[in-house]
């Protein structure tokens, strides 16, 4: 089992994660400033982005997706200053990919930003209720063309949302969903009915491929946007992902409903946070409609410390225990904290437990249960990755869970939607030391 080659312009992941797709963190503080670590343009060079160029090349000739993990954890113990914040990035999205969570989420633990102006009001709970987030957001979109949702791209918590979304906004004639992570040359996918390992950097993590998988099975057009030029500048790169929309989606289908799922400042109709305009404020101008657009990234668990001030106290609040938006009880408007920069807020509570370590949003609402793998691991097989993919699929699929094992174990816990699977355990090495059959009633 190797790892797909990282495509040509593997920069912008590196890139998403650090400004040009984030709430920009070279300027940013947290809430407790002295705590955080900036990435700076003291601390990051063209130099250091050489660097990290360079060892990602190193990375991407190993065998293995564990292998490149090691490899990044040893750099990074290795490295400081900024290139330590580059690898940190990388590595947490690794993690992600591995089905890690909550240590990517620790890993790199991007506070909440300052915010370029005065936030909104908190709401009360005397003139706002809490509503779960995906049928609020579908109330919302009703009555447009474009919704546009964004992530964080290494707290894979954030593209729950999405998932849930999709039924609900194709039910409502939705017909295409865009897909940041999506690269342009995997032009199977459709036929196929599901991304592999070549499908895109981010499209390795199970629920960003899940995503995609879902929406296929929908019955979506997904078409991806990102730009196809690896030094893109930050202009550059928001122009061409607005453009690419309006090429593959409304030129293409002018009657079409379209769902964006975006990486943070993207869905900004507002410039601030980037050194250009957002993508979704050019994909306004451009076609003419207004885009719902939803933030997920700054009111998320974190850890105290970096978190929004006011995040914990919304949560007691409005006693928030599953993702949601605060409505307005007189009228229904959707509560925003930047109100101009994006239309609505969602709220994400911390894990209500961990199951074996794995946090129980992995449950999705309740379309996936922990499903026990009962497996004999001594040391020579570890670290290794306990994978199900779904019976129909090649071994290049994405798996539907995969859990990264450090330590002796005789279980893995994976998350899992009733149906036929293929379970593998693969060690560093690439090498499968473990295929059996797996049904999930």
């Amino acid at each position: 089992m190797k790892r797909a080659g990282v495509p040509a312009r593997a920069f912008v992941l590196v890139a998403a994660l650090l400004g040009a797709c984030t709430q920009d963190p070279t300027r940013s503080t947290a809430t407790n400033a002295s705590s955080v670590r900036p990435t700076t343009s003291a601390h990051v060079t063209p130099g250091t982005f050489a660097e990290l160029n360079a060892l990602q090349r190193e990375a991407n000739a190993l065998n293995s997706p564990l292998a490149a993990h090691e490899f990044y954890r040893r750099r990074f113990e290795q490295s400081e200053g900024g290139l330590r914040n580059l690898i940190a990035q990388v590595l947490a999205a690794n993690e992600a990919e591995l089905g890690d969570y909550e240590r990517a989420v620790l890993r790199f633990p991007l506070g909440a930003p300052g915010l370029r102006g005065a936030p909104a009001a908190l709401p009360d709970r005397d003139t706002h209720r809490a509503v779960n987030a995906a049928d609020g957001i579908a109330a919302l979109a009703r009555e447009r063309r474009i919704v546009v949702v964004n992530e964080a791209h290494h707290a894979a918590q954030t593209r729950v949302l999405t998932l849930q979304l999709l039924p609900k906004l194709r039910d409502l004639g939705y017909t295409h969903l865009a897909v940041e992570g999506l690269d342009e040359r995997d032009r199977e996918i459709a036929t196929r009915g599901y991304p592999v390992q070549a499908s895109g950097t981010y499209l390795r993590e199970p629920l960003y491929a899940e995503i995609v998988r879902r929406a296929l099975r929908l019955g979506y057009v997904v078409v991806p946007y990102e730009s196809a030029r690896p030094q893109a500048d930050a202009d550059t790169r928001e122009e061409d992902q607005a453009q690419h929309i309006v090429e593959r989606v409304f030129r293409a289908a002018p009657d079409a409903r379209l769902l964006v799922h975006a990486g943070y400042a993207h869905a900004h109709e507002r410039t601030g946070y980037l050194d250009a305009e957002p993508m979704a404020l050019r994909l306004k101008r451009k076609t003419g409609f207004d885009p719902l657009t939803i933030d997920q990234t700054l009111l998320r668990p974190i850890e105290p410390a970096r978190e929004y001030r006011d995040y914990r106290e919304l949560l007691r609040r409005f006693a928030i225990a599953a993702p949601g938006i605060l409505v307005a009880k007189r009228d229904g408007a959707a509560w925003s904290l930047e109100p101009g920069y994006y239309d609505v807020s969602v709220v994400l509570p911390p894990p209500a437990k961990l199951i074996v370590g794995r946090p129980d949003w992995l449950t999705l609402g309740g379309t996936r249960a922990p499903v026990a793998i009962d497996v004999d691991l001594s040391a020579a097989h570890l670290p290794c990755l306990i994978e199900a993919r779904h019976a129909g699929e090649n071994d290049k699929a994405v798996p539907a869970d995969r859990e990264l094992v450090e330590r002796d174990a005789t279980q893995a816990v994976l998350f899992l939607a009733p149906g036929d699977y293929r379970l593998s355990a693969v060690d560093a090495s690439g090498s499968v030391f473990l295929r059996r059959s797996l049904r999930v009633d």
